[in-house]
């Protein structure tokens, strides 16, 4: 399958599609006390904060536009690879720790079909936290050349509602984009057996664009 390369026109802004349940309500406060303000004290005083959060608001819903990296398997999510750990069955588990900072859209690793998506819900500690493997999270199993891949999304201790984009059965290119996690979180990509992974612990990865495994 073709990689999906695309590029944003000049000036243009995208937002992460689920966004507007957080984003509206601040944007329309932002608006309403900036119209105020010269009127009213009150209005004057949440202005200034209200604007912030807006402009915080929208830092964080950002979705640039990505040229997708040729390669097996790329990163699913922008952030830092916090963990790479084997596990029983062979496969090989990398962690991506997403800070309120990153872009919080989350592509596909790899081209295939979406086997399922499976939403499993759990508490909300900090998506550093061991613990956190028992938070919300959505597991995704894509059908692909390497057979079945799997992916899990983790909400983080703020962060409370994971937003699929794509449904089960759905064809996916590498690099597309899958679904959203609001605020801080993790991402897990499972490479399977014989699969090593050439990214480090420490390291930063950009969704789309960084490879995860060695030739």
């Amino acid at each position: 399958m073709p990689h999906s390369s695309s590029s944003a026109p000049s000036g243009r802004i995208r937002l992460a599609r689920g966004a507007s349940p957080w984003l509206l309500p601040t944007m329309a406060t932002a608006a309403v006390s900036l119209l105020r303000c010269r009127r009213s004290g009150a209005a004057a005083a949440v202005a200034v904060p209200a604007t912030a959060l807006a402009a915080g608001m929208l830092w964080f819903f950002r979705d640039p536009e990505r040229e997708i990296t040729p390669g097996r398997f790329i990163s699913p999510a922008d952030g830092v690879v916090q963990s790479i750990m084997p596990w029983k069955d062979g496969r090989t588990r990398v962690a991506i720790f997403m800070s309120p900072l990153n872009v919080h859209v989350n592509r596909a690793p790899l081209a295939g079909t979406v086997a399922s998506v499976e939403h499993i819900p759990g508490g909300f500690v900090p998506a550093f936290n061991k613990e956190s493997e028992n938070n919300e999270r959505v597991v995704w199993h894509f059908d692909t050349e390497f057979g079945d891949i799997e992916m899990v999304q983790i909400a983080g201790a703020v962060a409370r509602r994971i937003v699929p984009y794509v449904a089960q059965g759905s064809k996916v290119e590498q690099g597309e984009r899958v679904g959203l996690i609001r605020f801080g979180s993790r991402v897990d990509i499972y490479l399977p057996q014989g699969v090593q992974a050439d990214v480090e612990v420490g390291q930063a990865t950009t969704a789309g664009v960084t490879r995860l495994d060695r030739d």
